[in-house]
């Protein structure tokens, strides 16, 4: 294991699989991304079509049960997915959500989520902001004094 692994936490061990795994698909992927104040989805993914695609990564029981506020996040995207481990207890997941099964490395979509297709406006705003957030985060990277 490198020092960048030990540093992650499971959560983001599992997006870092997910987002390996989104790219063999030519799905481009942001994690922690904020869809507006307030909410913060552990990965977002745009398609070669421009579908975008919501995961939730989640470590275990307890992170599953904590999370109250992931039913706000379908209203930015065009299908929901949780992305767990294989020994997560799967009867946990809403039936009627996207599962991926993930690990450090990559993944597998298991299940479809369904899809509820983004108004154009909506579509067009979270696509800008997921831009703008890539190009700043991009230049963050070559000038951290920003």
């Amino acid at each position: 294991m490198n020092n960048l692994s030990l540093k992650l936490q499971a959560g983001q061990l599992l997006a870092r699989g997910v987002c390996r795994h989104l790219l063999t698909h030519n799905f481009t992927s942001l994690e922690e991304f904020t869809p507006e104040r307030g909410k913060r989805v552990d990965v977002m993914a745009i398609g070669p079509k421009g579908e975008i695609w919501v995961i939730e990564c989640k470590s275990g029981r307890e992170d599953f049960r904590s999370d109250h506020k992931w039913q706000g996040y379908l209203e930015w995207c065009d299908r929901f997915f949780w992305a767990v481990d294989d020994r997560f207890p799967l009867e946990l997941l809403p039936e009627d959500t996207g599962l991926i099964i993930a690990d450090t490395y990559g993944a597998e979509v298991v299940r479809m989520g369904p899809e509820a297709k983004l108004t154009g406006a909506r579509r067009k705003k979270i696509t800008l902001k997921f831009a703008r957030d890539v190009a700043l985060r991009h230049h963050r990277m070559r000038d951290p004094m920003i």
